[in-house]
């Protein structure tokens, strides 16, 4: 989608948006390239400690064709809601493409859900269908109950749970199938938020939203794809990150996904799987890299050549950009959004130095401003609301049956995200952290990010949590949550030590006043660092 140049204006001025009435997420993303040549290689699916498998886009195209002709014989029809509740794995991709070519909308969810977060999602969005595993149907056996729309679950392993088995019925049906027409903004798929504050929300995308993702995945991976591009994540195919950063934007250029159902991730695992799948392109969260960061000489042990590697989620700092050009011989480009507003802002090594701890430049295509409370556009250099105008077509429709929500995101001509940044004179952005998660003490206002980059630098440090805890005479004091590496012992002289390397790096008034040695930090599912539970920690230890 985008077009080539030179530099980031000159493809900031040569872009425009294509939009088509019609749009439909699965026959773009498989029977578009079936059709053109049905062996063509779709996707490598590798089981940890198992066989890999490859799946051309004709597989996918007749195993999508089947399963959506067995949804239809169950009664599932167009504008339904059709749960998905597995790990990376082949029937997570091929139950998108059918639940869309049937016109239906898929809900995407995490296989490590308790009940009561399914419960919530299901009975929220009012699933008719589910597929899932032997994991998910035990889940789902004690709360099928409070779940009177849910009239099928479809198991992949078998039958057990009360289900029924996927690869059986759908084995009975024909591998024809004709999609239903859709208009670009038609509903696609809904995506459950964090659910920072309240219960999650539903952020409904329209098939479209497909379409308004590329230019973000094309820019940080240095003008996506190229030839020879073969594209891999560890993020879930639950969250946005996965599905429609990795898994939906490389089939619609038809670039192969390696899909990879780790046990439990580690750096040591990923440079294998790199190096044994050919891996060109990768997006691997902060955390993730965080963790690959701690392993030993890889460059020494592993044979990989990674082409991009982009991150985002939370920003990067100058220790892990280093990290990336010493292991990798690449930058690791940054891109900023959220699940109801992706991939908008974004580097891109190609075209843009990149600057440590900013994100980077609005993505072509969007208008993204730092404004107030009001949506009005701030001067230069002040912190305020990291702002996206509206419309556009990455942009959610709605909250599922949350119109106040909904309205609530809006504010003038701009979605509000709830994140916290800077835009400087030559349209860089800073993200600088949550709402919340923005640090004020003796009146200054500080992003705990660039703190965790620093105390990551120290040779002792594996990750870093930093919070504002609440003080009557400075409003909050900087408090650090540390992880150390592993054989390093925790002392009151090694706290000491790590104060002081914050004081002579950044700033007097930015070191933690308090630190603190733990075993873990409290993760999202996505990776990132819960800071309101540190913040809820901090606050408990003045009670």
């Amino acid at each position: 989608m985008l077009p080539s140049a030179n530099t980031y204006e000159e493809l900031r001025e040569k872009f425009q948006w294509n939009i088509p009435e019609f749009f439909n997420i699965g026959v773009d993303i498989c029977d578009k390239w079936a059709d053109k040549d049905a062996a063509r290689e779709a996707l490598i699916f590798a089981e940890e400690e198992g066989p890999t498998t490859t799946y051309t886009f004709g597989d996918l195209k007749k195993l999508s064709n089947q399963l959506a002709n067995l949804l239809i014989s169950q009664g599932i029809n167009r504008g339904d809601r059709v749960g998905i509740l597995l790990p990376q794995a082949p029937e997570t991709a091929f139950s998108h493409i059918a639940i869309h070519k049937l016109g239906g909308i898929s809900i995407p969810l995490f296989s490590l859900f308790g009940e009561e977060a399914l419960e919530y999602r299901l009975g929220n969005s009012g699933a008719k269908a589910l597929i899932t595993n032997n994991a998910g149907a035990a889940k789902l056996e004690k709360i099928r109950e409070s779940l009177p729309e849910l009239e099928l679950i479809l198991n992949i392993e078998g039958t057990d749970f009360g289900t029924r088995s996927l690869h059986v019925e759908m084995a009975e049906q024909s591998e024809d199938f004709i999609p239903v027409k859709t208009k670009a903004e038609d509903p696609a798929i809904i995506i459950y938020t964090s659910g920072t504050t309240g219960q999650p929300k539903g952020a409904l995308h329209a098939h479209r939203t497909l379409l308004g993702h590329l230019p973000g995945v094309e820019m940080p991976h240095n003008m996506f794809p190229k030839a020879g591009d073969r594209f891999w994540t560890p993020a879930d195919w639950a969250w946005i990150g996965g599905l429609i950063d990795v898994l939906l934007p490389s089939l619609h250029h038809g670039v192969t996904v390696v899909a990879c159902r780790f046990k439990k991730f580690s750096g040591e695992a990923a440079f294998q799987l790199m190096q044994d799948l050919k891996i060109r392109n990768a997006f691997i969260p902060p955390t993730a890299l965080k963790m690959m960061r701690q392993v030993e000489n890889p460059k020494n042990r592993w044979n990989y050549s990674l082409r991009s590697l982009g991150s985002g989620g939370e920003a990067l700092g100058a220790e892990l950009i280093q990290w990336g050009h010493d292991t990798f011989g690449l930058t690791i480009s940054e891109f900023y959004g959220q699940t109801e507003c992706n991939l908008v802002v974004s580097t891109c090594a190609e075209l843009m130095e990149t600057r440590p701890g900013v994100t980077g430049k609005a993505v072509p295509g969007f208008d993204v401003q730092i404004v107030d409370d009001n949506g009005t556009i701030l001067e230069t250099g002040q912190l305020g609301n990291i702002g996206v105008r509206a419309p556009n077509p990455v942009m959610f429709l709605q909250y599922w049956n949350n119109p106040e929500a909904t309205k609530k995101k809006f504010s003038g001509d701009f979605l509000i995200t709830g994140d916290k940044g800077v835009m400087d004179k030559d349209g860089w952005i800073q993200f600088v952290g949550r709402d919340d998660d923005v640090i004020t003490s003796s009146g200054y206002r500080i992003g705990p990010g660039e703190i965790e980059d620093c105390l990551l630098k120290h040779d002792a440090v594996a990750m870093a949590g930093v919070i504002g805890k609440p003080d009557k005479l400075r409003t909050e004091i900087v408090k650090a949550y540390i992880v150390l590496k592993e054989g390093i012992e925790p002392s009151d002289e090694l706290a000491k030590e790590l104060s002081e390397f914050v004081k002579q790096r950044l700033a007097a008034h930015e070191y933690p006043r308090e630190l603190e040695f733990v075993e873990a930090l409290p993760m999202t599912t996505t990776g990132k660092v819960i800071r309101r539970e540190l913040r809820a920690r901090a606050i408990d230890e003045e009670v």
